[in-house]
């Protein structure tokens, strides 16, 4: 495997919350993604008062701490639970260790965890996602918040929700990307074995994620063309590398992704160039030239519309991380 990044501050402290009825699944992946990455993160699993917590399955789950670790937490993510363990109203032991997170900390759900924060009125006036299946449950419930059910996760200042299962995995290995770069994450996804880069904007719920027996993949066009970032690839061009015709290709395309070829080529630019910026001191133009930006204006507008800075400051924040 490919070296990553040396370690240069102590590690960041992440208490994962575990409620009654967790879901097991969704109560790993914190450990998991940022328990691969080199040391950087403590993470440590509490409930709300130091006792086993009855899973969403039929055992419970013993913790290691309770509600005092998250006084001295810089991350808290709360993990999920299904829909009839979520509380009308929050327990008192609930809304308790809750307000002992610090005010300057990073609180993260994973699927349903974000009725608790919303029922907490730490989402209030902010952005947001959940499972979309819980969609029309939660806008009844929390009219103040401003959801979005389809896409993979949202990051609202210190506040990140992200939708169901395996977008907890996309969530934690953005939170290591925006933390400690993209050289990092995609060695953390190795480790794992996970795609190193779902955008938070990617559809959560796509129609047709496997192909019907024996229809034709874009799985191969899409490696080729992540080969070529650099020419400017047109529809027709990836249309013709699958051997379809347009309308069925971009048909079949949005079934397997869940967006279309023009704005997924787009994303994975971005990710190129973020990568570079990072990595290397090659000036934005020749940046934006390698991932197939036309120019380095076209760049620092992809960029800005990603993740809302230039492409000068996201370069400054890595540089002066390392």
């Amino acid at each position: 495997m490919a070296d990553v990044p040396p370690r240069t501050r102590r590690p960041e402290r992440v208490a994962v919350l575990a409620l009654d009825g967790v879901y097991p699944f969704e109560l790993g992946i914190p450990s998991r993604i940022l328990g691969a990455a080199d040391g950087r993160y403590e993470v440590l699993t509490c409930s709300v008062d130091g006792r086993p917590v009855r899973s969403s399955a039929d055992f419970t789950i013993g913790v290691q701490h309770g509600p005092e670790i998250l006084d001295t937490a810089d991350t808290v993510v709360v993990t999920s639970m299904p829909p009839a363990y979520i509380p009308d109203e929050l327990p008192a032991e609930v809304t308790a260790a809750l307000a002992r997170i610090r005010p300057d900390a990073r609180i993260v759900s994973i699927c349903t965890a974000a009725f608790v924060l919303a029922e907490a009125g730490l989402l209030d006036g902010r952005s947001a996602t959940t499972h979309w299946h819980m969609t029309e449950t939660f806008r009844r419930r929390f009219p103040h918040v401003d959801l979005d059910p389809d896409v993979l996760f949202v990051a609202d200042g210190r506040i990140l929700t992200s939708a169901g299962a395996a977008a907890g995995v996309d969530i934690c290995l953005h939170m290591v990307r925006t933390d400690h770069g993209s050289e990092l994450a995609n060695f953390v996804a190795r480790c794992c074995v996970v795609p190193p880069f779902r955008d938070g904007g990617q559809a959560q719920y796509i129609e047709q994620p496997v192909p019907q027996s024996g229809a034709a993949s874009t799985a191969g066009t899409r490696l080729w063309a992540l080969e070529r970032l650099g020419e400017p690839l047109t529809l027709t061009d990836l249309a013709g590398h699958a051997q379809m015709s347009l309308r069925t290709f971009a048909r079949r395309f949005h079934d397997e992704v869940g967006l279309s070829p023009g704005r997924w080529l787009i994303q994975q630019r971005v990710a190129r160039a973020r990568h570079l910026l990072e990595s290397s001191d090659l000036p934005v133009d020749r940046i934006a030239a390698e991932v197939g930006f036309a120019t380095g204006a076209s760049l620092r507008q992809h960029l800005h519309a990603a993740i809302g800075v230039s492409p000068q400051a996201y370069r400054r924040t890595f540089q002066q991380a390392r």
